[in-house]
């Protein structure tokens, strides 16, 4: 079985260079990745290295911590699109999930499900830091919200992916919400792993290796 488009190619470091993010676009092309996942501030020149493929620009919003205004996050959702993004990747706000602002959160997801349209919108809960309640709340105010995925992991907290947080996100979510893992996946065996757990999209800097 092909694994190609089950990998989001990432590159988000905060010194990725122009050069980087031409030359992560090229891998994606070679490899058929999904897509490429890179910050807002590189969507128009992925987008542009990308034309006439098949492989998505992904841009992350509110990353990493998912502390801005909604008011923000909305404008930089809105932004990326026009400039190229055709998958959106959304950090929720941690905090005030576990202060238990459920409704704070939930309507978050849906006003940049709102923005998103059609396009894909994965929810990134950041597993490191919730309890398993606390990650059976947010996946299921993810889906109740519209969002497409859940997320693991920014990959800048205390810890990415693990098998039982995507086992535990699958049977949250159900069979046909897509569930996204992010952080910590570096091999072929890591990828098997997460797929077997339920995982439907890894997100990943090591995709050439892996494939």
């Amino acid at each position: 079985m092909s694994y190609n488009k089950l990998i989001d190619h990432t590159l988000l470091k905060q010194d990725a260079t122009p050069e980087q993010i031409v030359k992560l676009c090229e891998e994606a092309k070679q490899y058929d990745f999904m897509s490429v996942c890179v910050n807002p501030s590189y969507v128009p020149l992925a987008a542009e290295c990308l034309k006439g493929s098949d492989v998505k620009v992904c841009t992350v919003i509110g990353f990493p911590l998912g502390m801005n205004l909604t008011k923000t996050k909305i404008q930089e959702a809105e932004l990326c699109i026009r400039q190229g993004a055709t998958e959106i990747d959304m950090v929720i706000n941690v905090g005030m999930l576990k202060a238990g602002h459920d409704d704070y959160v939930k309507e978050e997801i849906k006003l940049l499900k709102e923005v998103a349209g059609k396009l894909v919108l994965k929810v990134i809960i950041e597993t490191c830091l919730l309890t398993d309640e606390e990650k059976v709340r947010a996946c299921l105010l993810a889906k109740e919200a519209g969002a497409d995925f859940v997320k693991t992991s920014t990959g800048f907290s205390t810890g990415g992916a693990t098998v039982h947080d995507v086992k535990l996100m699958r049977e949250t979510v159900g069979p046909n919400m897509g569930v996204k893992a992010s952080g910590g996946v570096r091999t072929h065996e890591d990828l098997l792993a997460m797929v077997e757990a339920g995982a439907s999209r890894i997100g990943t800097s090591n995709g050439t290796k892996i494939i």
